[in-house]
């Protein structure tokens, strides 16, 4: 089945704010049921998934529809995603139709990372009231993933498939990360704003590959209503 998927010309900057004091990691005892339970899914359909990508190149160049699995890919020395931009290059899945601002609101999605790939985005909540960014995981060499630079919350990533689920609950002020349903850490969030999810590769301001690939399938949403 062939996706019709649109560019969007939003800017996206990502620039923590004294964000390393507030992480709190959880162990693998922090395992638990099912993150989604009491949860409602909310149906997506190809108008929510937007696709962002290098300005100067055409779509198949940088991202592939197969199999139920979306596959994203940029250079370092792409274009960004816009002529007026100055961020890093990117190839992302932007959720639109469903920004959020209060609430409780869940992202889940199976990823996969291609060994190699360092020093890029792999999802991430955009938005907050101080900052740009709610929340951003970078994979690094060696497969580890990190809240945008600091310590590493998993490792063990490259070449397999992992289910991602982040849950933000923006009255409590609070993001939390499982992966594989274990708990992986919380943070308390930089406010609410215009508040929207993420995934695909997005080049880390610096300590990056030259090529960056990331792979997603069984995108989807839920609120808790």
């Amino acid at each position: 089945m062939k996706l019709s998927y649109f560019l969007h010309g939003l800017i996206n900057f990502t620039i923590p704010l004294l964000l390393a004091p507030m992480i709190h990691r959880c162990n693998a005892s922090a395992a638990a049921a099912d993150p989604t339970v009491g949860f409602t899914e909310i149906p997506l359909n190809q108008s929510n998934l937007v696709l962002q990508k290098p300005y100067d190149v055409p779509l198949h160049q940088r991202y592939s529809f197969v199999g139920g699995v979306h596959r994203m890919w940029v250079y370092a020395d792409d274009k960004p995603h816009h002529p007026t931009s100055r961020t890093q290059p990117r190839t992302e899945i932007r959720i639109t139709g469903l920004d959020y601002s209060s609430g409780v609101w869940q992202f889940e999605g199976h990823g996969f990372v291609p060994n190699g790939t360092s020093g890029a985005t792999v999802a991430q909540i955009h938005g907050a009231s101080h900052g740009a960014t709610t929340l951003i995981l970078r994979v690094y060499a060696p497969g580890e993933m990190r809240f945008y630079s600091y310590p590493q919350v998993a490792d063990g990533l490259y070449d397999r498939w992992f289910r991602l689920n982040i849950i933000h609950d923006v009255d409590r002020g609070m993001v939390t990360v499982f992966l594989d349903g274990e708990q992986k850490f919380q943070h308390h969030d930089q406010g609410p704003g215009d508040l929207y999810f993420k995934c695909g590769v997005y080049a880390a301001p610096a300590n990056i590959s030259y090529y960056m690939e990331s792979r997603w399938r069984d995108i989807k949403i839920y609120r808790k209503l």
